[in-house]
């Protein structure tokens, strides 16, 4: 197998539902740093950013923007707390759209 071979996801993500996938992470990541015991000054933070991602006016960066940029943060916050299915989300989105 050479190169030519295997797509590259950062030419086409046709068929890939990017947006749903980080919307269910968001979801996911929201069931955790919505405990006051799990989160912190930096979830607070990011939980501000993810209040606008939606608007185009208000953000820094979408949600799934967002998500890529932090995936070592949110891979963390889902291992201390052993969310396997989180974790497995979060590989794809990281594979399939990052």
């Amino acid at each position: 197998m050479d190169a030519t071979d295997t797509p590259d996801r950062y030419v086409s993500f046709k068929g890939i539902d990017c947006e749903g996938n980080s919307r269910r992470i968001i979801e996911r990541l929201y069931m955790h740093i919505d405990d006051p015991a799990k989160t912190n000054a930096f979830w607070e933070r990011f939980r501000a950013k993810l209040a606008v991602a939606d608007d185009p006016l208000k953000r820094q960066a979408d949600g799934l923007c967002l998500l890529c940029a932090n995936v070592y943060y949110i891979s963390d916050l889902f291992e201390e707390y052993e969310d396997e299915e989180g974790l497995a989300m979060l590989r794809q989105l990281e594979d399939e759209c990052c």
